[in-house]
């Protein structure tokens, strides 16, 4: 859990709360796909939904890590979008679950906790019964997280952003199959998450 400074900004108290809800809802992800064994997860509540917490220390501290350097980028709205992207051997990429942020920077009135949770709770139920609109992924695949910036921010030691670089991951050629799932549009968050995959007309790459 994130403990809210005094007099922290509307904007940072959102993006606290929304890069908590994203780590739960990334692992989700990850244990819905089947990418590892069923005991690599244990069963736990947030925001009193069933959800799942990686057991293994490099998957967590991957996913808790990856998000955590993420949030002084999300408070300024530099972040446009984050996504579990999920490549076959070749390095081609299979699926993409992309969470597309809108964080309002003229907000400047207290956030209310309660809303903001009660409103992302939902994306966590909708996931939880989204497996049948994914695909079978093989066995040697793999996944990383990517984010995907407005404009690169000025690389700082302290906070973590100079991990997130420039990468030459293989891109679809035509735009790709879109499958929504969950969106929100409330004061001071906006929130789509989707799936993308590649088109069935025309190669890949």
């Amino acid at each position: 859990m994130y403990k809210r400074k005094n007099q922290s900004s509307p904007q940072g108290e959102t993006a606290r709360i929304l890069v908590e809800f994203m780590e739960v809802a990334i692992t989700s992800i990850v244990f819905l796909k089947g990418v590892y064994s069923p005991g690599a997860f244990e069963r736990r509540r947030y925001m009193n939904v069933v959800a799942h917490k990686a057991r293994h220390p490099q998957l967590r501290d991957y996913i808790h890590h990856s998000l955590t350097g993420l949030l002084p980028s999300i408070e300024k709205g530099l972040v446009e979008r984050v996504a579990v992207v999920f490549f076959n051997k070749e390095n081609i990429p299979l699926e993409r679950f992309v969470f597309k942020l809108t964080v309002n920077q003229a907000y400047d009135s207290e956030v209310e906790k309660t809303d903001l949770e009660f409103s992302l709770k939902s994306f966590l139920t909708k996931l939880s019964v989204s497996e049948s609109l994914t695909k079978v992924l093989p066995k040697d695949c793999r996944w990383q997280i990517m984010s995907y910036f407005h404009s690169l921010p000025q690389f700082n030691a302290s906070t973590g952003v100079e991990s997130w670089i420039p990468t030459d991951i293989q891109q679809w050629q035509q735009p790709p199959l879109i499958t929504p799932i969950k969106s929100m549009s409330s004061e001071p968050l906006g929130v789509q998450l989707y799936m993308e995959h590649p088109s069935l007309s025309g190669s890949q790459l």
